[in-house]
């Protein structure tokens, strides 16, 4: 589609960041997926880092050409990784999750010494929310977080689980209660605790069936100490930083759904165009026709809300204001990845469900967690409804 929301400075951007990837990224893919070797990803953030991508959306930090650098352009840099490998976009989309509030909320020295080495690529975050009981509803949160008035820090005791980069990162932002006597919407605060620090440890990392290569796994905190410094924001304000984050999160994920997308679209049109079956070729048959005349118009729609919500928060809309449209961009974003995976292993049959093949098979054990990760469609859903009838309240 003509990418309606686009200028032609972030046409030449996408172009710049395709052919970045396609040097940086494409020849290290196999030993992502087929060798699940983090050292590749790590090259490639470094290279990331040193050609100015990870700062597109800071713009007080940002030195590159573009003259309104921000979320539109990370957008596109989430796109561009994911449609050649998921599970490299998801560790530097989830090193940027980390880097957003810790630009928003962190104090000066802190900004230095860990927003600094992600943005540059040396380092990457990792963000600690989800608990055994606690997914999209935080108010199950069982990690305390109380301060030591003697020593003047923060002590942790906590457990999480299904976190990305856990066991990598060189930063992980922490979320806790810190008043148990109130909503726990009201007595959160997250604490940045820095990779080293006695009491934190990794009791595993998880199998998935996709993002082979991506590290995500469960973060033990026992009597875990860090500075008082090391306070995010304010004491019982932590619940406002997860919800900026989760804004964030979810226009990223609409890229992240789009280079997947994108990606299942072109090998199952490729396809489509080439292979001879009874006679003709497979995409003269109107069923295959109907499969590809779905996915397009279902990547259009994606491509329209993502960018929509990207340049809706470059403008400043952020909160409960943009809430609706990056809930939308998500849901809507993944579903399309989910659905043109799918798609593409039934139009290449065989071919589609093996791994000697080609890479649809591994498209579609990717796509599976994107209507999961960082909000649930079912969560989307209700926030968009919520949006929609302010009058009422959904019943969760």
């Amino acid at each position: 589609m003509h990418d309606f929301f686009l200028t032609d400075e972030d046409r030449a951007f996408r172009a710049e960041v395709r052919d970045f990837m396609a040097r940086e990224l494409g020849p290290r893919v196999d030993a992502i997926e087929k060798d699940q070797d983090f050292s590749a990803q790590l090259a490639v953030a470094r290279a990331l880092g040193e050609a100015g991508y990870l700062k597109v959306m800071f713009r007080d930090l940002y030195k590159g050409s573009l003259a309104k650098p921000g979320l539109t352009h990370a957008v596109i840099v989430s796109e561009e990784a994911a449609y050649l490998n998921y599970a490299f976009e998801t560790t530097i989309a989830t090193a940027l999750s980390c880097a957003y509030p810790i630009h928003a909320h962190a104090r000066p020295t802190l900004r230095e010494r860990y927003l600094t080495p992600i943005l540059e690529g040396r380092a990457v975050g990792s963000i600690c929310m989800t608990e055994p009981n606690v997914g999209s509803d935080s108010a199950g949160m069982e990690t305390r977080i109380r301060f030591d008035e003697k020593t003047r820090e923060w002590v942790i005791d906590g457990f999480k689980r299904y976190i990305s980069n856990a066991s990598k990162a060189d930063v992980y932002i922490v979320w806790g209660i810190t008043d148990p006597d109130v909503a726990p919407q009201k007595g959160m605060t997250a604490i940045l605790v820095p990779a080293g620090t006695p009491g934190l440890s990794f009791p595993r990392t998880y199998d998935f069936m996709g993002r082979r290569g991506s590290v995500v796994g469960e973060v033990t905190l026992e009597n875990v100490r860090v500075p008082e410094e090391n306070l995010l924001g304010e004491v019982n304000a932590g619940f406002r930083i997860m919800l900026g984050a989760f804004n964030f999160e979810r226009v990223i994920l609409g890229g992240s759904g789009l280079g997947v997308a994108r990606s299942a679209f072109d090998l199952a049109r490729e396809h489509a165009q080439t292979r001879e079956s009874f006679g003709q070729k497979l995409g003269q048959k109107q069923l295959i026709w109907d499969m590809i005349a779905q996915m397009s118009w279902r990547i259009d729609a994606a491509e329209l809300l993502t960018h929509r919500a990207a340049k809706m928060y470059d403008a400043g809309i952020d909160g409960k204001e943009l809430m609706r449209e990056a809930s939308q961009t998500k849901l809507v974003a993944t579903e399309t990845a989910v659905f043109c995976s799918d798609r593409a292993v039934q139009i290449l049959g065989g071919d589609g469900v093996t791994q000697q093949y080609g890479r649809v098979e591994q498209l579609y054990r990717d796509a599976r967690a994107l209507p999961i990760v960082g909000g649930t469609s079912e969560m989307c859903k209700y926030l968009i409804a919520a949006r929609e009838m302010p009058a009422i309240r959904p019943n969760l």
